[in-house]
C-alpha cells in the first residue's frame, strides 16, 4: 500500500485475522476482548512495532453487538496500557439501529461520559483522545455528544447489497 494511505480497521476483528490486518491498519477501532488484546500484543512484540487501538464498548447493551461491557471498559483500557506495544487511543461505540433519537443520544452520551472519565486518569500518556461514535444515519447525534471521529462510509459509497443482489439490475 502507498505510504500516504492510512487505513483504519472498523469492523469486528477476529483473532485469526490479526496477521493480515495489523501490518496495514493505522488504527484498529474494534478491540473488544482481552483475548484479542493478547493476540495483537503477541503480533506487535514479534515484529517490534506499536499498534494503536480503540476499545469498542457496547454502550447500547444489545446482545448481538460486539464490544466490551461498559463496566469492564476502564479495566480493559488499563490492561491495554500495560501491554507495552499497544496504545489505547480512545473508545468506539455504535448506537442501536432505531429511529428513537433519545435512545441513540443516550447511548452516545454514555460512551462520552466513559471517555471523559478515562481521559482524566492519564491513561495512554496523553494519547487517549479519540471518541469514535456514529455512522451515516446518526453521525449528527454522535457529534452533538462529543464524537471526534465518525464512520460515514455508506453515505459516501452507498450501502452494500447482499451477495445475491449484486448482479441484479
Amino acid at each position: 500500500f502507498p505510504d500516504h494511505v492510512r487505513w483504519h480497521m472498523i469492523g469486528h476483528l477476529q483473532r485469526n485475522k490479526v496477521k493480515k490486518v495489523a501490518p496495514v491498519a493505522r488504527l484498529i477501532h474494534t478491540v473488544d476482548s482481552l483475548r484479542l488484546v493478547e493476540e495483537l500484543q503477541s503480533y506487535a512484540v514479534k515484529r517490534d512495532t506499536d499498534i494503536d487501538v480503540l476499545v469498542q464498548v457496547n454502550c447500547s447493551g444489545e446482545e448481538q453487538k460486539h464490544g466490551c461491557p461498559v463496566a469492564a471498559c476502564h479495566a480493559m483500557c488499563e490492561q491495554i496500557d500495560l501491554t507495552g506495544n499497544l496504545r489505547v487511543r480512545g473508545l468506539m461505540t455504535m448506537a442501536a439501529n432505531t429511529p428513537d433519537e433519545d435512545e441513540v443520544r443516550s447511548t452516545f452520551r454514555r460512551c462520552a461520559e466513559l471517555f471523559e472519565e478515562i481521559s482524566t486518569t492519564g491513561l495512554g500518556d496523553g494519547r487517549f483522545n479519540i471518541l469514535s461514535m456514529g455512522m451515516s444515519g446518526d453521525f449528527e447525534l454522535a457529534i452533538e455528544q462529543g464524537a471526534n471521529v465518525v464512520r460515514v462510509g455508506s453515505a459516501i459509497f452507498g450501502s452494500h447489497l447482499p451477495a445475491d443482489e449484486v448482479d441484479q439490475p
